[in-house]
């Protein structure tokens, strides 16, 4: 698949992952449209990147995500990156950043695609990459804002390439492991198989030029989430939440 030419506007793209994956799509040859929450730090990254368009957005603001998409007109992908994560046990519930977890992560998920895609349904066409996370496979303890709206975010990518196989739009769902952020700044445990940004957004980029629905990675460690799903509850919990 070339992106030469091509209009991609991807969500969540100021630093971290996102910003890896707009500068693998830039050297590609994409015409980028580039959106996070900081319009400075937008600004610094497109200055890096000639040709590049900020848009700067809060995805928790539903006015703010119409008046861009249409600002922005058609495009040919929207790949989505956004994210916030508060570590958080139920115990522990901070009400306040639980709520914004669900809003950002999956709600915003769901505004931006709902901005985008009856444009590319109606012209049949588009490309949609939703990232989703290998937490998101099943419950984990301390997790439990990010880890549901990641799999929300997950199983809303099934269902839409359920319904647009065929149609000429492209769906895909990339599921990564830790990749060295700011947000996994946060952890205080050992993170296996820890990845630097450039090295996951290389991971997206060839799920994006293939025709595969889902990647996930790094591929040994995504066996054990895979794999846990086939566990009985008492053999899983004993495993990863044992009291």
């Amino acid at each position: 698949m070339s992106f030469a030419g091509k209009r991609y506007w991807l969500v969540g793209a100021s630093e971290g992952l996102g910003l890896a994956l707009a500068q693998q799509l830039h050297r590609e040859g994409a015409s980028l449209i580039l959106s996070a929450r900081s319009a400075k730090r937008l600004e610094q990254v497109c200055a890096t990147l000639p040709n590049t368009t900020s848009a700067p957005l809060d995805v928790a603001d539903s006015a703010a995500v119409t008046a861009v998409a249409a600002q922005i007109g058609p495009i040919d992908g929207m790949v989505w990156l956004a994210g916030v994560y508060t570590p958080m046990a139920a115990d522990a519930l901070d009400p306040i950043a639980f709520a914004q977890m669900c809003d950002v992560n999956f709600t915003g998920c769901a505004r931006v695609l709902g901005a985008v895609l009856p444009a590319m349904v109606a012209r049949g066409s588009g490309h949609i990459v939703l990232t989703g996370s290998l937490s998101g496979f099943r419950g984990l303890p301390g997790a439990m804002g990010y880890q549901a709206s990641k799999a929300g975010v997950m199983a809303l990518a099934e269902c839409l390439y359920a319904d647009l196989r065929g149609s000429g739009i492209k769906v895909q769902v990339a599921n990564p492991g830790f990749i060295r952020t700011r947000l996994t700044e946060k952890n205080s445990f050992p993170m296996p198989f820890l990845m630097e940004p450039d090295i996951a957004a290389a991971h997206m980029m060839a799920l994006m030029k293939g025709r595969g629905f889902k990647k996930s990675f790094p591929t040994v460690f995504s066996w054990l989430f895979r794999l846990s799903q086939f566990l009985p509850d008492w053999a899983y919990y004993r495993m990863f939440a044992p009291k």
